[in-house]
């Protein structure tokens, strides 16, 4: 296959494509019943074109016909006043009408009979019109209810260009709200550590943080200290020192008092 035919091979197969994608068969549909309303309308006239110059030819024969009879009677009046020349004249105009009025009678046979066939013709297309323009509406309802529900499984399945880029927009903003979900979680960690310094003014100073971090190691110890006590394993858990008041030092035990008075080198 030469280089010219692959490529008009190919520009035919991509316009086909094209043209197909293009292509709305509801209107292609209507568009061919536009045409046959024309071309039974274009029969129509002719039918009537027909009639018509028909209609015309029975005139003249009828004319014709009554200059015949006319020529009778002047032919009659002529033998009655002796004057058969005039009468033998009379005859022979009449003679020559007679043969017009059979020309025109064969005219006006063929375009009867060519009427008939057109008017015929016209009532079988009318009739073929009629039947196409009901299916018409038909596969045009059909595609109508298809393309409806091609539409609405594209909606549900998700493969459709606009849920597409629904889809896709979501998808986005999920990305977005995650990235900054994340930051905002970094931000906070590294102004809990100090690694970032807070100019809000609502960050504590480190004293504040080591306190805190102190109380709350204390309610630990507190805790676990009256569940031990709850288990008789200890003794009750003293209240926590309130603001203000001095933490009181425990009393040594006699024993320990004397081991602390004896120096160092004595005997026990």
């Amino acid at each position: 296959m030469s280089v010219m035919k692959r490529l008009s091979m190919i520009f035919k197969s991509k316009a086909n494509k094209a043209l197909d994608k293009m292509e709305d068969p509801r209107e292609t549909l209507d568009y061919s019943y536009q045409r046959q309303l024309e071309l039974l309308q274009k029969v129509r006239r002719g039918v009537a074109d027909v009639a018509t110059s028909r209609k015309r030819v029975e005139l003249q024969i009828n004319g014709l016909e009554q200059q015949g009879k006319r020529y009778e009677e002047q032919g009659r009046k002529a033998l009655s006043v002796g004057r058969e020349d005039l009468a033998r004249e009379a005859l022979q105009r009449r003679s020559n009408l007679q043969s017009q009025i059979a020309d025109l009678k064969v005219q006006h046979d063929n375009l009867q009979a060519e009427e008939e066939k057109l008017t015929t013709a016209s009532q079988r297309l009318q009739a073929k019109v009629d039947s196409f323009r009901t299916k018409k509406e038909t596969i045009k309802a059909t595609y109508t209810a298809a393309e409806a529900q091609t539409r609405i499984n594209e909606a549900f399945s998700g493969i459709s260009e606009e849920m597409g880029d629904v889809g896709l927009a979501i998808q986005r903003a999920e990305d977005k709200t995650a990235q900054m979900q994340a930051r905002a979680g970094a931000i906070d960690e590294l102004l809990a550590s100090g690694a970032l310094d807070d100019y809000s003014g609502t960050r504590g100073d480190d004293i504040q943080a080591e306190l805190d971090r102190m109380g709350g190691g204390m309610d630990v110890e507190l805790e676990l200290a009256r569940m031990k006590s709850e288990l008789g394993q200890g003794p009750a858990p003293k209240s926590a020192i309130e603001p203000g008041q001095p933490q009181e030092q425990p009393q040594p035990q006699p024993n320990q008092q004397t081991q602390q008075l004896r120096q160092p080198g004595e005997g026990a």
